[in-house]
């Protein structure tokens, strides 16, 4: 006996069927935007801390003590191919990386990163009574710090 079964989905099902999905879409929408903002912060951060290392080790590189005749002038970015000695980065700050051949050439993309160079005597107990701590700070363009610190002792 053959009986007529209705089948397939009412209309009602169906509408009610896409408003669930739709609110599920949303939401799922929404987190996925808060993620991608997100995700550009650890870039970010990445950049600022290579760039803070950069310097510090341009900074360590340098002669502890002024050489007879050194530079003694600003810690200016357009005195920066002149510093001879760790010292002369004391104060050092710009808006914007530069390059350190001193061209005076900015760096493509860096130009909304800011940093910052201080250079303070220490004494570290028994090893050393001539050092200096030297923290470098780089900003990101979000408004974030981070700082590198090294140590430089005369030696």
């Amino acid at each position: 006996m053959y009986t007529n079964k209705q089948r397939g989905i009412s209309l009602l099902e169906l509408i009610l069927f896409i408003v669930i999905i739709g609110i599920a879409l949303a939401a799922l929408l929404s987190v996925l935007n808060v993620t991608t903002q997100a995700s550009v912060d650890p870039m970010l951060r990445k950049q600022a801390l290579s760039i803070a290392e950069s310097l510090l080790e341009e900074v360590q590189l340098h002669d502890f003590a002024n050489p007879a005749g050194g530079f003694t002038g600003a810690a200016t970015q357009a005195n920066r191919a002149s510093f001879d000695d760790v010292m002369d980065y004391n104060g050092f700050a710009t808006t914007g990386i530069y390059s350190a051949d001193g061209s005076g050439a900015g760096i493509t993309g860096l130009a909304d990163y800011n940093v910052s160079v201080a250079v303070t005597p220490i004494a570290w107990l028994a090893v050393a009574s001539d050092a200096v701590q030297i923290t470098v700070t780089a900003t990101t363009p979000n408004g974030q710090s981070l700082q590198a610190v090294g140590y430089r002792i005369n030696y």
